[in-house]
Formats: C-alpha cells, sequence, structure tokens
C-alpha cells in the first residue's frame, strides 16, 4: 500500500510507534493532542505540505471547559494527490453537544472540500455515518442513533455535492458490505455492523480508481479492530514529490 490513513491512533506524535512504518519505508505525519481521536498518514510516495486540521474546522468544549480544534483531520501530499486522514466526531447522543458539533464538523468539512476539488484529492476515514438504511444492520440500534439520522446523512451527501465520488460505493455496492462491528453481543459473527469508513475522491480523480475493496478478514482474530481497513486502487503514475 503506497499511502496509509489512519485514525483514532491515541497518541501524541512524541508517542507515535514510527519505527515499524519507517521500516517498511513510510514517511509518517500524525496528529495526537492526548489519549482522544489522533490521526495520521503514512506514505511511500512522498509526504509533503502536511496540514493539520482543515478551514474552518469547528472547536468542541464541555460546558465549562474552553473549546479545542481536536486532532480529527490531517492532511499532506503524496506523489501529486491531496490526502486527508478525518475522524469524524461520534455524536453520542441526539441532545448530547457532540451531535451538533458532528453536524457542524461535517457541514465544515463539505465546505472546506470544494476548495480541493479541483485537484487530484481524496478524503478517507471513519465518518460515524451509516448513510443508507442497507448500512446498519437494525436502525434501531440504540448504540448507532446518531448515524442515522436524515440531518447526519443530508449532511455527509454535501461531500457529494461539492464533487466527489465515494468510491466503496462504486466498486462494492452489496448490502450488508460492513465496515465496522461493536465488541459486544457478538456483533461480528451475527455480521450486525455498520457502513461508516469512505474513501471519497474528487470526480475527476475517481475515474481514475480501478478498484475498492473492504477488508472483512481484518476483523477477526484476536486484538483486532473493531473497523476494518478500506482499501482503493488508482491507475496513477505517482510524482514521488517529498
Amino acid at each position: 500500500m503506497d499511502v496509509l490513513l489512519l485514525q483514532e491512533i491515541k497518541c501524541k506524535p512524541e508517542q507515535a510507534p514510527l519505527a515499524a512504518f519507517e521500516a517498511a519505508g513510510y514517511e509518517v505525519a500524525t496528529h495526537g493532542l492526548n489519549q482522544w481521536n489522533g490521526v495520521a498518514i503514512a506514505s511511500r510516495v512522498g509526504l509533503a505540505d502536511v496540514r493539520v486540521g482543515f478551514d474552518g474546522q469547528p472547536a468542541f468544549g464541555k460546558p465549562g471547559q474552553d473549546a479545542v480544534v481536536e486532532a480529527r483531520a490531517l492532511g499532506a501530499l503524496c506523489g501529486g494527490v491531496d490526502v486527508w486522514s478525518l475522524y469524524v466526531p461520534n455524536g453520542r447522543g441526539i441532545d448530547d453537544p457532540h451531535y451538533a458539533y458532528k453536524r457542524t464538523f461535517l457541514q465544515a468539512l463539505a465546505g472546506a472540500a470544494q476548495g480541493w476539488v479541483s485537484r487530484p484529492t481524496v478524503i478517507g476515514g471513519d465518518f460515524n455515518v451509516a448513510p443508507l438504511a442497507t448500512d446498519i444492520w437494525n436502525e434501531a440500534d440504540p448504540e448507532a442513533v446518531t448515524h442515522v439520522t436524515a440531518e447526519v446523512r443530508h449532511d455527509l451527501d454535501l461531500l457529494a455535492g461539492a464533487g466527489y465520488e465515494e468510491l466503496s460505493r462504486t466498486f462494492i455496492p452489496d448490502e450488508r458490505a460492513y465496515t465496522f462491528w461493536d465488541y459486544k453481543q457478538l456483533r461480528f459473527p451475527r455480521n450486525e455492523g455498520l457502513r461508516i469508513d469512505f474513501l471519497y475522491a474528487s470526480r475527476a480523480f475517481a475515474s481514475l480508481a480501478t478498484a475498492c475493496e473492504i477488508d472483512r478478514n481484518e476483523r477477526k482474530g484476536t486484538g483486532a479492530s473493531d473497523h476494518v481497513p478500506v482499501t482503493a486502487d488508482f491507475d496513477v503514475v505517482v510524482s514521488g514529490e517529498s
């Protein structure tokens, strides 16, 4: 894999385990503030113009605390392609301030993404939204109430309006092709999951995609993440910028 987009790394840059990536030929950029959230980009085709956060990214703070722009977005130029690693807020509950924060984040992302669409761009990560009814095993799942509202589905769809195509939907239209299964209640063996991890590409660049896969096998075994990788291939010659 030439470029990896990582989310929820849960560490500060100085704590990131970079040695294994570097030994495999990757340059790595990380953005983390504490034990929560955190994003990273690892590239074997160059890593330049690293950007922490996007223009207009909203801040969040609990009542009585200062609002902070959390470590949820990191961009870089990799082999001539603008890539963004994103970890969209969960929302927590419909009446929770985090839900309004989630909506504002998605809306601000779409606004910023309009400024990137004229160049080859990929925006990937955990979006914490199941866009279609078939993207969740049960829309009544109380653990996913903030992932299925008409409001957040509309907010995520703003990326399409900004000129982006979601690649897994193009190549994997199957229903119940999930990317996340909770650890609880045997969700994975029962295939009670959600499709919430996506790769969006600017429309002209999306036309160069040749494949996209959801690697369900990565969810098997002891110590597996509750998310699985979503990967895409593009028929391009990288510029090798660094």
